[in-house]
């Protein structure tokens, strides 16, 4: 018999040793270093269709290369066609993750049960009886998708070509295991292996293949980081289990942008589609509330109508707090001091706490103007009018700088019934015969002068 070869790998980065050591010098942890067996046998671990020579890739020019559109997969969800772009590519990998709870296997299945394709939907973490009740309350009356309850990678693709699916989903990574690697489910070497077989099968066979897979405590996708590399699409599904809001995030897409956004919202019978999220991220009180603002963002394609939160109160403990919610913290701190410095509002003895409606963060700077005026709102205790928004970044002196795409805000403004838009007046618009309002302003202190005098 060969010997058996062993290495050393830290179960945190995948970081591979000679020898056992304390520390692992690439993420810095410790005790994470573990011993696993990486002796594999010569077998092919997905059978290849038979009658087909090896092909061997030959170079081409530029010019000869076939550059037609790749034909996509229709999911019949369009949150999920836009954040991958238009659908799923033929032969592509995807990676899914999420905390706990969150919705991962709730969006697949019903994904999996709604498509007029031929489905396998393979678990490892739960049984059939317990995939059927959710299906039973999510869409009972799909006839094209398969429940296969099983971990080891030779059996699934022993089902696989028996049943000749268009799409295969795995739930989840970590629970898979391939005889060829004798170490554990959910180790580095297996995760490697499988997510390589999974890789092979679909490009091989052009079949799309959707993962599964669980995170670090940290928020990353357990397993080695090559996990990510060697997918196409890296998927984020994200939430605070407070709301009944999701959303999906494109981290890595190798087919689109991933800028895009997909949001959910959470029912008794699945994942429902929000098509126009402005309407839920802005709350629907008929009073006049002050430290409440309006902005304008852009989410890849799509513009949303955001609520921005304020409260400054006067510090009690000496020490003032500085609290965000979906916000950057050190972008809240510079914006204070542009306030206190370029228009002479005293706040650096005073508590500022800033909160982004409905659970999303947000990165925008086109948020800034905003995040100023409902500080403002607050700290005079004047509301904003209610058909007010706003749409500008805010600099270091004082002025109000533009953004990209501010006309696709001011018509996304246009259209929620918003009266009045203030944006930078070295944005060029080029916008005829709208209804809304259009407030040019170059300073901060234009803003104060304008809202609250």
């Amino acid at each position: 018999m060969a010997k058996i070869k062993t290495a050393f790998f830290c179960q945190n980065c995948g970081t591979q040793y000679a020898k056992w050591v304390g520390q692992c010098s690439g993420c810095k942890e410790w005790n994470t270093i573990v011993e696993e067996v990486v002796q594999k046998e010569e077998k092919s671990s997905w059978k290849s269709p038979t009658n087909t020579a090896k092909k061997v890739s030959k170079p081409l020019r530029v010019n000869e290369i076939n550059t037609e559109k790749e034909l996509r997969l229709d999911t019949y969800d369009l949150e999920f066609n836009r954040v991958l772009g238009g659908g799923i590519v033929p032969g592509s990998l995807i990676l899914l993750g999420g905390e706990p709870g969150i919705g991962k296997s709730t969006l697949l299945l019903q994904i999996a049960l709604k498509l007029p394709y031929k489905t396998l939907y393979v678990s490892g973490e739960e049984s059939q009886k317990q995939i059927k009740m959710r299906a039973d309350r999510i869409h009972p009356n799909s006839e094209t998708c398969y429940i296969l309850t099983e971990t080891k990678t030779q059996n699934i693709f022993q089902q696989i070509e028996a049943t000749e699916p268009d799409i295969v989903v795995i739930d989840s990574i970590q629970t898979l295991h391939s005889d060829y690697i004798e170490s554990a489910a959910g180790s580095i070497s297996q995760i490697r292996e499988c997510t390589a077989e999974l890789i092979k099968f679909a490009k091989e066979t052009n079949t799309p293949v959707i993962l599964i897979g669980h995170i670090t405590k940290d928020g990353t996708i357990a397993g080695p980081k090559i996990l990510e590399h060697m997918v196409d699409t890296v998927l984020q599904f994200e939430g605070d289990r407070n709301y009944v809001y999701r959303i999906l995030r494109a981290l890595k897409n190798r087919f689109g942008s991933t800028a895009e956004l997909g949001i959910y919202e959470m029912q008794g019978s699945g994942l429902r589609e929000v098509n126009n999220p402005s309407e839920i991220l802005i709350s629907k009180n008929d009073e006049g509330l002050s430290g409440t603002a309006i902005a304008s963002t852009v989410e890849g394609m799509r513009p949303l109508m955001i609520e921005i939160q304020a409260l400054v109160s006067t510090a009690v403990y000496g020490t003032p707090q500085r609290s965000t919610t979906g916000y950057n913290a050190k972008r809240l701190n510079m914006l204070l001091a542009v306030l206190e410095k370029r228009a002479g509002f005293k706040l650096g003895a005073k508590d500022v706490f800033l909160n982004i409606t409905g659970g999303i963060s947000v990165d925008d700077p086109a948020i800034d103007l905003a995040v100023v005026a409902a500080i403002l709102s607050s700290n005079e205790d004047v509301p904003i009018d209610k058909g007010v928004c706003f749409a500008a970044e805010i600099g270091l002196a004082g002025e109000i700088r533009p953004v990209q795409r501010v006309e696709q805000r001011i018509l996304e403004a246009e259209k929620l019934g918003f009266a009045t838009i203030y944006v930078s007046k070295n944005n060029k618009i080029t916008l005829k015969n709208t209804k809304i309002n259009i407030e040019l302003v170059a300073k901060i202190e234009d803003i104060a002068t304008s809202l609250f005098d």
